[in-house]
């Protein structure tokens, strides 16, 4: 029987390669103008941007869910390879199985199969699960962690949203400063630039992580959405009795839908099924 090959973390390119980029073309074009590395070097405008903007988030949102949201993180800089074309192949093989010994016959393999909403689903379908029921219970399950996982983006787009604010709050308090010392115009004219890099922080840190982050978060929570909805399809086709040719070209279409990783291979290169039309024996 074929085992469902647990997702593997490899380092995201793309969020890596983005955050050198941005940072090379700022600080670049920073040096470029004559400035200096040290000119932003601000430990002050640093402590209150991110101590303002984790305070405001805490007040927002309740800690369960912003120490789960710092879990998710690492979504961002690692990705998931889903092994999607083992896990139809495994599809297969239960339907297969069920087909010729009945569902029940699935009872000890369902215990051990390593993705828990395929665990689920197919356990609730050896016991017996009415059709209907069985699809809203799953259903239901992937709505909640739908929203549970949208509720931790948000942590980010609220960060994001708070950030370019206490920037502006760090520029005040520095201008403040500078004001105190209005008799000395060399004094005036470094303290105003000192003032405005708790803004430079402020907007940096909202546009070149926490709202590209939460986007990122976003497009990771789809494709588990996508991985589930396969796999409710199969097991549904499964307590349905359909020949598993015609799962294979259920599951395999749509995976073709937005291609996914699978086994080093997009949906396009796994090899043709059998026709839909083909009778059911």
């Amino acid at each position: 029987m074929a085992e469902t090959q647990k997702p593997k973390l490899g380092l995201d390119l793309a969020t890596i390669g983005g955050v050198v980029l941005a940072l090379a073309g700022i600080l670049g074009g920073l040096i470029l103008e004559g400035g200096k590395l040290r000119d932003i070097a601000q430990f002050t405008a640093g402590l209150i941007v991110l101590g303002g903007t984790c305070g405001a988030v805490l007040i927002s949102t309740p800690l369960a869910t912003v120490l789960a949201a710092l879990v998710r993180l690492r979504g961002i800089f690692f990705e998931k390879s889903q092994p999607a074309g083992s896990l139809i192949e495994e599809i297969i093989q239960y339907a297969m199985k069920a087909r010729k010994n009945g569902i029940v016959s699935l009872e000890n393999e369902a215990a051990e199969i390593a993705n828990p909403f395929l665990r689920k689903a197919l356990t609730l379908a050896i016991d017996g699960t009415d059709l209907e029921e069985l699809r809203h219970m799953m259903e239901l399950q992937m709505d909640l962690e739908r929203r549970r996982a949208n509720s931790e983006v948000k942590v980010y787009e609220s960060g994001g949203g708070y950030a370019p604010t206490i920037g502006i709050i760090g520029a005040v308090l520095g201008l403040i400063q500078v004001m105190k010392n209005l008799a000395n115009i060399d004094e005036v004219g470094h303290g105003i630039a000192v003032a405005f890099v708790a803004t430079v922080y402020g907007v940096g840190l909202s546009n070149i992580f926490l709202l590209p982050a939460a986007t990122k978060l976003k497009a990771r929570i789809a494709q588990e959405m996508e991985i589930n909805e396969l796999i409710l399809q199969g097991v549904i086709s499964i307590v349905e009795g359909l020949n598993p040719k015609l799962i294979r070209s259920k599951l395999e279409a749509f995976v073709a839908a937005r291609p996914v990783r699978a086994d080093n291979k997009t949906a396009q290169e796994t090899p043709a099924a059998e026709p839909a039309t083909q009778t059911q024996t």
